[in-house]
C-alpha cells in the first residue's frame, strides 16, 4: 500500500523509492486486472510512471499532485482523436489509496524524440519541427471550456502579476548571477504581454522529451505526452518550451514551427514569457543552450527565439 504524500519532504523520500513505489504499483495493476503484465517504471518524469506490459503506462499521482492527476485524465479524454498525433488513450483513472490518484493510458508507440534527435536526418528534423508546429496550432485551435473547472490560471492578468512579483527571487533561487537579476523587473516592464486574451489549451512543456517518434516509420512523431501542467491561456506561452526544448535556439528549425503554426512571436515577448514562466530556470537555460553575443536579455531573446 502507497503511503500518504503531501508534503516535499514525503515526497523526496517516498516517491523515488522503489522497494515503496513499486509493490504499491502492483497491487493497483491487480485491482485493474493486469497482474500478468510486466511493470518497468520509466527513469525520467515528475511523476511515477510505469509501463505495464506492451499496451499500458500507469501515471501514479500523490495527495500533493492529487489535482494533476484529475487534470490530465480530463485533458487526454478532451483531445482523443483530435490532434494531428495520438496522444495517450485513458482506459481507466480514479482514486487509489491514502489521497493517490492513477491514470491507466495506452502506450504511445515510437520512442523518446530527445533521444533520438541526433541520430535524425536534417530534412526529417525539419519536418517534425513542422509537424510541430501543426500539432500546436491543432491544440490552441480547440475550444478549452470544457476543462476550465480543472484549469488554471483562471484569470491570465492576475496570473502574469504574480509571477512578475516572483521573477527576479526564482531566478535568484536558482543561482542567476546578479548582472542577469538585475536586467529582468526592466526588461519585463518593457514587454507588453496581453492581460485578457482569448484563452487556449496550452500544454505548457511542449518538448522533444514529450513528443515520441518511430524511426522505423521515417521518423514520423507517432505522440504528444505529458499534459498534467496543462493551462487555458495565452498561446505564446507553449512557445517558451518549443523555442528552448524543440528548436533549441535554431532559427531554421523555429521559423518553421512558427510557418507551419501560421503566426509568429516576437522574440522579446517569448523570453518575457520565459521568464514568467511556472518552471522558468534561467542558468539551466543558459548552461544548455547558445550564450548570447552580449551579457543582456534583448540579446537573450535574439539568440534564442529569434526566427530569422
Amino acid at each position: 500500500m502507497l503511503p500518504r504524500v503531501d508534503t516535499d519532504d514525503e515526497w523526496d523520500a517516498i516517491v523515488p523509492d522503489e522497494a515503496v513505489m513499486r509493490p504499491g504499483a502492483a497491487a493497483l495493476c491487480d485491482r485493474l486486472g493486469l497482474r500478468a503484465a510486466p511493470l518497468t517504471r520509466y527513469p525520467t518524469g515528475s511523476q511515477p510512471v510505469y509501463a505495464v506490459g506492451d499496451r499500458y503506462a500507469l501515471k501514479l499521482f500523490p495527495a500533493a499532485a492529487a489535482d494533476d492527476g484529475i487534470a490530465e485524465a480530463r485533458v487526454l479524454t478532451h483531445l482523443q482523436g483530435r490532434l494531428p498525433v495520438p496522444t495517450p488513450y485513458v482506459h481507466d483513472a480514479g482514486e487509489y489509496v491514502n489521497g493517490w490518484r492513477y491514470v491507466l493510458m495506452s502506450r504511445l508507440r515510437g520512442t523518446d524524440l530527445a533521444v533520438t534527435w541526433p541520430r535524425i536526418p536534417r530534412a526529417d528534423q525539419d519536418r517534425i519541427a513542422t509537424e510541430a508546429g501543426e500539432t500546436l496550432a491543432a491544440l490552441h485551435a480547440l475550444d478549452p471550456a470544457p476543462l476550465a473547472d480543472v484549469l488554471g490560471p483562471g484569470d491570465w492578468g492576475t496570473f502574469l502579476d504574480r509571477r512578475r512579483g516572483a521573477a527576479v527571487e526564482q531566478q535568484r533561487a536558482h543561482r542567476l548571477p546578479e548582472p542577469w537579476l538585475e536586467q529582468i523587473p526592466g526588461f519585463l516592464d518593457s514587454v507588453p504581454l496581453p492581460a485578457r486574451p482569448a484563452g487556449a489549451l496550452l500544454h505548457t512543456e511542449f518538448m522533444r522529451r514529450h513528443l515520441t517518434v518511430d524511426e522505423h516509420d521515417d521518423w514520423r512523431l507517432t505522440g504528444l505526452l505529458d499534459f498534467e501542467p496543462a493551462m487555458i491561456g495565452h498561446r505564446a506561452y507553449d512557445f517558451v518550451a518549443a523555442g528552448l526544448f524543440v528548436s533549441r535556439a535554431d532559427p531554421r528549425l523555429l521559423s518553421r514551427i512558427f510557418r507551419a503554426y501560421g503566426e509568429t512571436f516576437a522574440p522579446r515577448e517569448l523570453l518575457a514569457l520565459t521568464l514568467l514562466h511556472v518552471y522558468s530556470n534561467l542558468p539551466w537555460y543558459l548552461r544548455e543552450l547558445p550564450a548570447p553575443p552580449e551579457p543582456t536579455l534583448d540579446s537573450l531573446a535574439e539568440t534564442w527565439f529569434g526566427a530569422g
